[in-house]
């Protein structure tokens, strides 16, 4: 199996950091990108290339079977092994073991030394000094004081608050990562929409404890006779062209009554399930949700569920990829909780356009767009979140459109500030400037044409450099311009590559998706108190790249896209762990 092209980055990032440092690294990478393949390719790698022992840990039995199977599909003649009470299996001597954390943590002496432990959703490892990850893997260092250990996760942060890579914590430091925003501009996941519920509780008297709302008072505000009514007729309204709608309620009694709601409205069955579903059921209610009912089977006779309400239950290691809409029926102060709920639904599925977030917790607003989500230490999100709803179609949308994308809207402008708002970020007074450097952690490239602009009209190539956990600056360029905007772009572009200046955004995208361009290393961003937008004043590039195209290199653009210019294994043999 050819892992794709990011996949196979994560992959050599890994041995990167192992070589050349002592800690424990972190791979981050969005839902639905495949983490499964790369905890396949390096257990793969361990014990066939390496001659070392790998242990797998997940929290779920759903993704101890999906961990299991990618590294048995990469490499049939591995011998793996499988310990978790939920899946009646306790093996303990094959070199790749894949456990339920709830089954091993304080059997780690049973199970013998490992070189490398990988932890599936690593956001759900604690503080040190709590839980069972931390109890299983100080005695895992009694039997291999020289155990590595490699996390991976869509969200880099506990879902009740706080950073997982820390200098004193049990995974150190991001190794790779890769945004929702750029994952869906490549075309790896579904694009997502975003609409505000009219139906809201008022969440001004909702408590904080350790990061997140308080449970009870969650239900309280939410699980009103009229608050259920008025959400489900809207949800029902809103989703008649849906295939598979996710809710996410806030209490089992919340859940119960929500789906007795939609199910009336709908004239449809609407299906529980909550941490008291007994295993059978749920294995049903999962398969009607997704349509894997075949012919003979259990579920023959039972209709497939659009609808499918849960608690706390599917936010993580459930893959439906037919969901195209999420329901947010409850508020969350955790980012971590939000970016995992909103997941649920950006994989890619045939016949599905995109996925509608229908969001009555005001979690957008709360937290702002899902790529762009802040965070800081111990609380949640903070400051002012970069998004806004639309009065008109109730659309949120970041806060820098002046136009909504949905229903043409124009949004009155602000008032000018005289004076700067962000102690230590901004400068003091209006009008004075301020340059910034950041190191550049990736790049996205694509074709940007400007709102109700005609067919003919130029479009420009848009160069969005990744700074931080999601954190973007963009500049565009002119490659479809003339004079002076065309002169720029092609000075643009000689400093990046040797092959000639494309006439076209659509080729500028292709020739850099394809290695055509240079790195960019570092660039120096301006911002003015009192401007919008800020500006990329200069960048650092690399040595322009050797690259000759084949002839007929872009014939076939809508095929998968496949590492360019390198070889498929460029890491070497030596020993990462």
């Amino acid at each position: 199996m050819q892992l794709r092209p990011y996949q196979q980055e994560a992959v050599e990032a890994i041995y990167r950091h192992l070589r050349e440092r002592d800690d424990n690294p972190c791979v981050v990478l969005p839902t639905g990108t495949g983490k499964s393949l790369i905890v396949g390719q390096v257990a793969t790698d361990a014990v066939q290339r390496w001659h070392g022992r790998v242990l797998v840990l997940a929290h779920v039995k759903e993704l101890l079977e999906q961990n299991a199977a990618k590294i048995q599909q990469l490499c049939p003649g591995i011998d793996i092994g499988v310990y978790s009470a939920g899946l009646n299996s306790r093996d303990t001597a094959n070199p790749v073991i894949v456990a339920g954390i709830q089954s091993v943590h304080n059997r780690a002496c049973d199970l013998g030394p490992f070189n490398l432990v990988i932890i599936d959703e690593a956001h759900l490892i604690p503080p040190d000094g709590e839980g069972m990850y931390n109890t299983f893997l100080e005695e895992a260092r009694v039997v291999n004081p020289n155990l590595r250990i490699i996390g991976l996760t869509a969200t880099p942060y506990r879902l009740k608050g706080g950073v997982i890579c820390r200098p004193d914590s049990i995974l150190n430091d991001i190794c790779y990562e890769a945004g929702i925003k750029e994952m869906i501009v490549q075309g790896y996941l579904s694009p997502l929409r975003t609409r505000g519920g009219k139906a809201r509780a008022d969440f001004g008297s909702l408590h904080v404890k350790g990061g997140e709302f308080i449970a009870t008072e969650i239900e309280a505000a939410m699980d009103t006779e009229s608050l259920v009514r008025e959400a489900c007729r809207e949800i029902v309204e809103l989703t008649r062209e849906r295939n598979a709608v996710l809710v996410f309620t806030s209490g089992v009694e919340h859940c119960h009554h929500v789906a007795v709601e939609i199910s009336r409205l709908s004239g449809q069955e609407c299906g529980v399930v909550t941490g008291d579903t007994p295993a059978g059921e749920r294995a049903e209610l999962l398969a009607r949700f997704r349509s894997e009912m075949l012919p003979g089977g259990p579920f023959e006779r039972k209709p497939r569920l659009k609808y499918l309400a849960n608690v706390n239950v599917l936010t993580t290691g459930f893959d439906a990829t037919n969901v195209d809409c999420v329901v947010l029926l409850r508020p969350t102060n955790s980012p971590g909780l939000y970016v995992q709920m909103v997941g649920r639904g950006t994989r890619l599925h045939p016949g599905k356009a995109d996925c509608q977030v229908l969001d009555f917790g005001g979690n957008v607003l709360r937290h702002g767009p899902v790529d762009m989500v802040a965070v800081r230490e111990g609380n949640g999100s903070g400051g002012p979140a970069p998004a806004k709803e639309c009065p008109q179609c109730r659309a949120l949308v970041h806060a820098a459109y002046q136009v909504c994308p949905e229903c043409r809207y124009e949004f009155p402008l602000p008032e000018r500030q005289s004076h700067g708002t962000r102690a230590g970020i901004s400068a003091i007074l209006s009008g004075e400037v301020e340059n910034t450097d950041h190191e550049v952690q990736g790049v996205i490239y694509s074709v940007h044409t400007k709102r109700d602009a005609s067919p003919e009209h130029p479009r420009t190539l848009c160069v969005e450099y990744r700074i931080g956990w999601h954190q973007y600056v963009s500049e565009w360029v002119c490659p479809e311009h003339t004079g002076f905007a065309r002169g720029k772009f092609v000075a643009w572009w000689l400093e990046r590559s040797v092959m000639p200046p494309p006439a076209s955004a659509a080729e500028a995208v292709a020739l850099a998706e394809d290695g055509a361009l240079a790195q960019t290393t570092k660039i120096t961003v301006r911002r003015i108190p009192g401007e919008r937008f800020e500006r990329v004043l200069r960048c650092e590039v690399g040595p322009r790249p050797e690259y000759y195209p084949e002839p007929g290199w872009n014939d076939c653009r809508d095929e998968e896209p496949q590492p360019k210019n390198v070889p498929a294994r460029a890491y070497d043999d030596e020993v990462p762990f």
